[in-house]
């Protein structure tokens, strides 16, 4: 005869009910940990990098374009010269941080 009673669950057995709860926190501060905090800093950082973007600054679109700020506009755009005579009016959020530092880091001599 096939006992059904040792497939159920006992639910008194597995420990307090503070442990899971404790558990569910833990999990919650490795989320915040490595996830949202991390992507915080970098949203902070970005807009701190486009709050401080001047008139002369080398700059890289994220659409890959070199260009250099002709003109910070009051309405959250630039205007850019990719060739000299030739302006483009873009959005700041449309600047790449990453590759703007890469061109304006100094050259480090070949040895």
């Amino acid at each position: 005869m096939f006992n059904s009673s040792l497939l159920m669950a006992n639910p008194q057995q597995g420990g307090s009910p503070y442990t899971s709860l404790i558990f569910m926190g833990m999990i919650f501060i490795v989320f915040w940990f490595f996830l949202i905090r991390p992507q915080a800093k970098k949203a902070k950082e970005q807009k701190k990098f486009i709050d401080n973007l001047q008139k002369g600054d080398k700059i890289v679109t994220i659409a890959g374009i070199h260009a250099t700020i002709n003109k910070v506009n009051e309405d959250g755009t630039l205007q850019i010269e990719v060739n000299p005579g030739s302006y483009l009016k873009i959005e700041k959020s449309a600047i790449s941080q990453e590759w703007t530092a890469a061109i304006n880091k100094p050259a480090t001599p070949a040895k």
